[in-house]
């Protein structure tokens, strides 16, 4: 049964499945994207981070960080077995905890070359939105957003 919880990024339950998300990134666009996740507030509640366990095995992890008081923003979404439902149940978690923390909408960020995460958001709700932040001008960049 896939369990979603609440965990910290430094703690050692996390770090391999980060650590397997950044080797992803990089294996596959050529950069870990690991400099986007360095602000992390860890005893602010309005950032979440959150790790997938099925059977023991760490496979997938989440987070969503606040952009201002309403807007969150997605990030380290990663399951490590494609087409079982991990990344969905991970936003869905991720959703529910954002209402409950008062976000209206969440935004994010992935590359036009990730095809398969473009589509796995679009099915989810998000609609693609200009670029925002530092990703205005990257034309490597493509950025959704969805109303909770």
């Amino acid at each position: 049964m896939l369990v979603i919880k609440i965990s910290n990024p430094n703690d050692p339950s996390a770090y391999s499945i980060i650590e397997e998300l950044l080797q992803n990134l990089y294996e596959r666009f050529g950069s870990d994207g690991k400099n986007s996740f360095t602000d992390w507030e860890y005893n602010n509640p309005k950032y979440v981070f959150v790790i997938a366990e099925l059977n023991s095995e760490i496979v997938g992890c989440g987070a969503i960080r606040p952009l201002s008081e309403k807007r969150g923003e997605v990030k380290r979404m990663f399951a490590k077995y494609p087409r079982k439902n991990i990344g969905q149940s991970i936003l869905s978690f991720l959703e529910t905890k954002a209402k409950e923390l008062d976000y209206e909408e969440l935004v994010l960020e992935t590359r036009v070359k990730n095809k398969e995460a473009c589509s796995f958001y679009m099915n989810s709700n998000y609609i693609k939105i200009p670029n925002y932040g530092k990703y205005v001008n990257r034309l490597d960049a493509v950025c959704f957003q969805k109303t909770l």
